[in-house]
């Protein structure tokens, strides 16, 4: 991919007020930055206090500096590309590839290639970085059930995988105390597994919450936000119990935590904003703005040195003919249905 099809261009920054919500309600800046590059996406992710932002776009996984919309670099052949994870205790960045069941192992500071680690369970999705056991977890869409994979980040190597109750596992997130809560889209159901011997210990059901994907987790509060189309809910991560709904747009494939502002980012990629809610108490939330961002915006990462959260969007050309009467797209929103050519994409910075 040559270089002009990268560039990035800065568009005029909008004011945000943030709606009422009690003494809470607060003002949200957004700088939007046009960026040029072949592919869809999915996740992205924030480095903390870099303004670097990684952003998968299908066959390669483009940087960005999210302060001024610059293409800072790639790393390519990504076939298939979901998600992607840094830790910087190794300095290493992982990406995990659909197409051809592997997960890239990166330089982080140069992005230069390591290594490809094949993943045999297929259906690669999510990836996440426990600190507390130092293992890199995928959840991945396997079949017949969808499976948590744990790996090494230092050698690369396999180190647990196990059976999950649903086939469409989504987001996961750790406690810092040896277990892990996974999201299963299908089943409206959040796993609790042992991270060293990744053990199934429970199944919690997360009505009214309907498709839970984007998930984070709240150590100071125990408290475990997941991210739902139309209702989000909080759980008390010490027995499951539902404490709260949140009422956000459709559409959601991802959840922001911002834990020194206590801010939940919420973004809703079919209604094209963002639901921005305050943690007043372990129990108690309230939405402090609705952010307008982008059609297609459905997933999100929150940078938690700087406090900007990133969006990012494409915008798509019609799809052929012959797709124009296929199914919608499913749960997570757009991008999943038929579409057309890549006319252009947008990073999106919301400042508060």
């Amino acid at each position: 991919m040559s270089r002009s099809l990268l560039r990035a261009w800065p568009l005029i920054a909008l004011i945000v007020c943030g709606l009422p919500a009690g003494s809470y309600a607060q003002t949200f800046t957004v700088s939007k930055f046009a960026v040029r590059g072949d592919g869809g996406h999915d996740y992205i992710v924030a480095e903390p206090g870099t303004h670097r932002v990684f952003v998968s776009r299908e066959t390669h996984f483009m940087v960005i500096d999210g302060a001024t919309g610059q293409v800072l670099g790639d790393i390519p052949n990504t076939p298939g590309v979901h998600g992607a994870v840094l830790v910087p205790e190794w300095n290493r960045g992982f990406t995990t590839n659909r197409g051809d069941s592997t997960v890239t192992m990166f330089d982080l500071k140069t992005l230069g290639f390591i290594k490809k680690i094949p993943v045999t369970v297929g259906g690669l999705d999510g990836i996440m970085y426990d600190p507390s056991i130092d293992r890199v977890i995928l959840t991945n869409h396997s079949r017949p059930a969808g499976t948590a994979v744990a790996i090494d980040p230092n050698t690369g190597d396999i180190t647990g995988t196990t059976k999950l109750e649903d086939q469409s596992p989504e987001g996961a997130a750790s406690d810092g105390e040896g277990r892990l809560f996974v999201n299963n889209e299908s089943k409206n159901t959040l796993q609790v597994i042992e991270a060293k011997t990744m053990n199934v210990l429970a199944s919690w059901p997360v009505a009214p919450c309907d498709g839970p994907t984007g998930i984070a987790y709240d150590k100071a509060s125990k408290r475990i936000f997941s991210g739902c189309s139309g209702t989000s809910v909080v759980i008390d991560a010490t027995n499951g119990k539902v404490v709260a709904k949140i009422a956000n747009g459709e559409g959601v494939d991802a959840l922001g935590w911002d834990p020194v502002e206590k801010l939940i980012y919420i973004p809703a990629g079919e209604d094209g904003n963002v639901t921005v809610v305050h943690e007043d108490s372990p129990d108690k939330y309230s939405v402090v703005a609705t952010v307008p961002t982008l059609r297609g915006g459905k997933t999100i990462a929150v940078d938690p040195v700087t406090h900007v959260a990133y969006v990012f969007a494409v915008q798509y050309g019609p799809p052929p003919a012959a797709a124009a009467n296929a199914p919608a797209p499913g749960p997570g929103g757009p991008g999943r249905g038929p579409r057309g050519p890549v006319l252009g994409a947008t990073l999106l910075a919301i400042h508060h």
